[in-house]
């Protein structure tokens, strides 16, 4: 049923994208043709084609030897909850939408083309459903009931058994005494609301994934906030292939290093065999199903491997840290070396960016992104002078001061100090200093005397690094 439900959502939106590019095709002929752009409108003309002689007639041969036309629509449109045609049909008005304002440049990031159709076996199998309250005052889409705790109901689906426990978000639709935010009243209400429920198939698996309204962490899990004065407390996080993080504080403090996984290289040779079972295979066969179903699979493997490690070491840096810093690398550009390329999206640095964003935020937090030319890695942590050139290879950092310390936590203690740094300027900003220092300061070839990373303590500087000088 799941994977005849997310055909029929990949149908509706493919029908739903036909329907504009017929109109926009007769709007060239007629100009006062209008064309279905808004979900809204793609919802409202796809219930009508459903019903309509395009989509389905049949003829009739009376006894007599008669011929009469029957206008069936869809036949099967009553197999599939109205909902999973609807909500594909918005999602291909958010597609056009998301078109236009990348073509009038109202869009920012990567330029958005006209949306392309959706084809079997190329796309992940999902559909949506929305949560309606029901005739009784209950709602369609509920966790836990019926007897089986780890379960979900789905309306026009029912009980779906999942794998995962539901403990704790039984516990935020469990109605209890609150303060309406309103009225200020005392109410008895649940303290979230399910608001979507989609279904998706990521291997051979099915996942179903809960899109909720829920109240803010309880303020003793949250950070407490700072003023704008204290600019200190802020620790860099330095990415790299060797260490997949290292963290550090502004004196150079190493305070944690993070080794990936790696799943892709570990499983490499296995997920190659596959590969080649499936290229093997013939078309249409059943070996071939299951060899695409065992590709399938280890590619999911691969995949949660990566994100559960991203998960265990987003949430701890979001927790321990209220504030961090880490380097806007340019992993688009940086992944186009062929050498590096796959240790590169093995890696996935840019996913790991944005879960770190969205936990500091919802534990308060403060996360800062330091200037994406300011060379973290060839600048002294303790005078600051910048390198000319570091090879890859160079695993040390060595400065004619005499600081010896590794390559990943002087960037790490570089991008701390920066964020510090940038804390300071925009605490004068805010108090209306006349000569605000500038942010791409730290971005020069030569760093002056009269810096402020220069002046700071020279002790606190060279914490934790060995020093070889003489006397």
């Amino acid at each position: 049923m799941l994977a005849r439900w997310a055909g029929a959502s990949r149908f509706a939106y493919n029908q739903s994208l036909r329907l504009v590019t017929d109109a926009l095709a007769a709007k060239r002929v007629d100009p006062s043709v209008t064309v279905p752009w808004s979900g809204l409108d793609l919802i409202n003309a796809f219930n009508a084609w459903k019903k309509s002689e395009a989509a389905g007639r049949i003829f009739v041969v009376a006894l007599d030897g008669t011929v009469a036309k029957q206008v069936t629509g869809l036949t099967w449109r009553h197999e599939v909850y109205a909902q999973v045609f609807e909500e594909a049909a918005v999602d291909c008005g958010r597609a056009l939408a998301a078109y236009m304002e990348a073509k009038t440049g109202n869009r920012q990031g990567r330029r958005v083309g006209f949306p392309r159709y959706k084809r079997k076996g190329r796309r992940h199998d999902s559909f949506r459903l929305r949560n309606k309250k029901a005739e009784g005052g209950s709602f369609s889409i509920r966790v836990g009931e019926e007897g089986f705790p780890r379960s979900v109901i789905l309306p026009g689906i029912g009980t779906l058994r999942v794998h995962d426990d539901t403990r704790r978000l039984r516990r935020l639709l469990r109605p209890v005494e609150q303060l309406d935010p309103m009225t200020g009243e005392p109410v008895v209400s649940p303290r979230a609301r399910i608001l979507f429920a989609t279904v998706r198939r990521h291997g051979s698996r099915w996942y179903v994934c809960l899109n909720m309204q829920a109240p803010d962490l309880h303020p003793r899990r949250r950070h407490q906030p700072r003023s704008d004065m204290d600019r200190s407390g802020f620790v860099g996080v330095d990415r790299g292939l060797a260490a997949f993080a290292v963290v550090a504080t502004a004196d150079g403090t190493e305070i944690g290093r993070f080794h990936a996984p790696k799943p892709l290289v570990r499983r490499l040779e296995r997920l190659r065999r596959r590969s080649r079972t499936l290229s093997r295979a013939k078309r249409g066969s059943r070996n071939r199903t299951k060899a695409a179903r065992r590709l399938a699979r280890e590619h999911a493997r691969i995949a949660n491997v990566r994100g559960s490690f991203l998960h265990e070491v987003s949430t701890q840096l979001a927790k321990t840290h209220s504030r961090l810093a880490i380097e806007d690398l340019a992993v688009a550009d940086l992944i186009r070396d062929r050498h590096r390329s796959r240790a590169i999206g093995d890696a996935a640095w840019t996913e790991f960016d944005r879960r770190l964003r969205y936990k500091t935020a919802w534990l308060g937090g403060e996360l800062v992104v330091c200037d994406r030319w300011f060379p973290s890695t060839r600048t002294c942590s303790g005078c600051t002078r910048v390198t000319d050139r570091m090879g890859l290879a160079e695993r040390t950092f060595r400065c004619g001061c005499g600081l010896i310390m590794d390559r990943d936590r002087n960037a790490a203690a570089n991008l701390a100090a920066w964020a510090e740094h940038a804390q300071a300027r925009t605490a004068k900003r805010a108090a209306g200093s006349p000569t605000p220092l500038e942010g791409k300061a730290l971005a020069a070839t030569e760093v002056s005397a009269n810096h402020p990373l220069r002046r700071r303590n020279r002790r606190s500087a060279l914490a934790g690094a060995e020093d070889i000088r003489e006397g």
